[in-house]
């Protein structure tokens, strides 16, 4: 295998052929059994061969966008040998990695980023009188993202700066890409000319044979001999190679769990049966993707209830305005994206709907620790940033019950935002409360309790074994499980403020996490009960399975049992 881009100048066309083949078959064998996006990087094999042929990294600048089909550049860039630890802690990131190489450039696995970086790093070159080559590698359905067209708008207008856009159109991002621009793209892919880009001032070249090395080759230095903005369009076919990736209409196999996993029910599949109901109920009720019908787990209410479900491509900012407009129009919309790309559309949450108090519901995907797709994934931000949004509910289920519960409470909201968040893992059993006191759950009462934790969303099981482990050491607890994180519920207040020592445990960011909040408002009225919060660093947090990360931050049972026992002796 490849262990240096230089080592592929001496390659013959046919030499470069096997090299393809041989790549595909370690891809196959790697992600399949360590888990990974396989089906975008099978499409990208000889694309990434040209590229590196053409261009010299790491002094010439290639980015990828998104950075899930950077594969075949770890192993032409010498990773390959690091592929037995994909995804794994302290293993190979599943994205580019500034800390593993000089050729990763940016940590880049949210899309229609690399553009603007594109845009600034070609100014910076020109400044600096740098001949360094920048390449920007578009695809999985990025060119969907607002960002990208701000870019084009500023790359466009600089013909004095090089810039080369490879867009390596599969005509999917997870399913099949959509609206407009999706539709020119595919006018291009037989015309070739006349197009969008061109227009706004770039060159165009295209479209390209994507799995032909010599075309692409041929192709990529013509856009060099340019000099100024180029597009080059190249045609490829996402899970290239592997038949059971090319016949997965579903998503081409865009990303493979690790052989051997058993498949069990998980919050995702929870809330995807509730929303099919919920939708059956009310006609109301509509659903936004930001290309993630499937993984967000929509694809149920889409095949119910076509007319009712919108994709708008990788935009989440777009898709919360989007909302916006829906819920001013009589609607409730439900968008449903992962956690960590909600916090592209914090603005929009803010002053689009919060700002004119619009019942939209946002339910948020592999909220907390995510585990193996690493540091921009984990989805620790929310639960300390949306609770400054004025007039926003933010919910945290414990358990399966608890979503579909929460889930219908929310979308009957009808005076502002509502947000339903939860892990990426297994949804385990049902926990029972022994009652209720205001929107609160207590599930485990000790009359003579000194200490109360408050347990947040999923890590209430492990707030209840803490509590079986420090009543064995003689220190009798009350967990309460508040569902609604914010706004703090008068009636939790009034249940800390029975006890000595609050503790409130979740997998959010420290600040701005949920004790922190409860110790304010004990403060303002006069408690002297000491709150903390238990919770993760403000620091980004590496790639490991979420097992492993809880573990490591004191956020199993044994690590919450060990820090009261340590508040307590800091209060005695």
């Amino acid at each position: 295998m490849i262990t240096d881009p230089a080592d592929l100048v001496s390659r013959s066309p046919s030499d470069l052929a096997v090299l393809a083949g041989e790549i595909r078959d370690f891809l196959v064998d790697k992600v399949s059994r360590f888990g990974g996006h396989l089906g975008p990087n099978l499409g990208a094999v000889e694309l990434t061969i040209a590229l590196h042929r053409v261009f010299h990294s790491p002094d010439d600048v290639l980015l990828f966008d998104t950075g899930h089909q950077a594969y075949v550049h770890k192993i032409l860039t010498g990773r390959a040998a690091d592929f037995d630890s994909l995804r794994q802690a302290d293993g190979l990131s599943g994205y580019p990695s500034r800390s593993e190489s000089d050729h990763d450039v940016i940590e880049n696995s949210h899309a229609s980023t690399a553009l603007s970086y594109a845009d600034g790093l070609a100014k910076a070159f020109s400044l600096r009188e740098s001949d360094r080559r920048v390449v920007a590698v578009l695809g999985d359905g990025a060119l969907t993202g607002g960002m990208c067209w701000e870019a084009l708008n500023n790359i466009g207008a600089a013909p004095d700066r090089p810039v080369v856009i490879v867009l390596n159109d599969n005509g999917r991002s997870y399913a099949p890409t959509i609206g407009g621009i999706a539709s020119h793209l595919a006018v291009l892919r037989y015309e070739g000319s006349g197009n969008l880009f061109e227009d706004m001032g770039l060159a165009y070249i295209g479209p390209v044979n994507g799995h032909d090395i010599p075309d692409l080759e041929q192709a990529l230095r013509r856009a060099v001999r340019l000099n100024r903005p180029v597009v080059v369009h190249c045609l490829t076919r996402k899970g290239k190679g592997y038949p059971a990736a090319e016949q997965d209409e579903a998503d081409r196999l865009h990303a493979v769990g690790p052989a051997g996993a058993v498949r069990k029910p998980t919050w995702t599949s929870v809330f995807a049966d509730e929303i099919t109901a919920l939708g059956a109920r009310r006609d109301d009720l509509v659903c936004i993707t930001a290309a993630m019908a499937e993984p967000a787990g929509l694809a149920g209410f889409a095949a119910r209830f076509p007319d009712r479900i919108f994709d708008v491509g990788i935009a989440e900012q777009h898709a919360v305005t989007s909302a916006a407009g829906l819920a001013i129009g009589g609607m409730h919309p439900v968008v449903a994206v992962y956690s960590t790309f909600l916090s592209r559309a914090v603005d929009q949450v803010l002053l689009d709907v919060a700002l004119h108090r619009l019942p939209v519901t946002f339910v948020l995907d592999r909220a907390g620790v995510t585990g193996p797709d690493g540091p921009s994934h984990h989805g620790m931000w929310d639960s300390s940033i949306l609770p400054v949004v004025p007039g926003l509910r933010l919910a945290s289920p414990r358990d399966p019950a608890r979503l579909r519960e929460l889930l219908r409470e929310a979308v009957d909201v009808h005076d502002g935002p509502t947000v339903v968040r939860y892990p990426k893992a297994t949804a385990g059993p049902d926990i029972p409360a022994v009652r209720r006191t205001g929107h609160c759950d207590v599930l485990r009462e000790a009359p003579s309790a000194q200490v109360l934790l408050v347990a947040v969303g999923s890590l209430a099981a492990a707030c209840l074994e803490a509590a079986d482990e420090l009543a064995a050491h003689g220190v009798p607890v009350t967990v309460v499980d508040p569902r609604w994180i914010a706004p703090v519920d008068p009636s939790l207040l009034k249940l800390a403020g029975k006890h000595r020592l609050v503790v409130a445990v979740e997998d959010t960011t420290t600040p701005g996490a949920l004790g922190g909040r409860i110790a304010q408002a004990l403060a303002a009225n006069g408690s002297d009960t000491c709150a903390a919060t238990f919770a993760l660093p403000p620091r980004f947090l590496p790639h490991a399975s979420r097992a492993e990360i809880l573990r490591a931050h004191g956020l199993d049972a044994a690590g919450i049992a060990t820090t009261v026992l340590k508040r307590l002796e800091a209060l005695s």
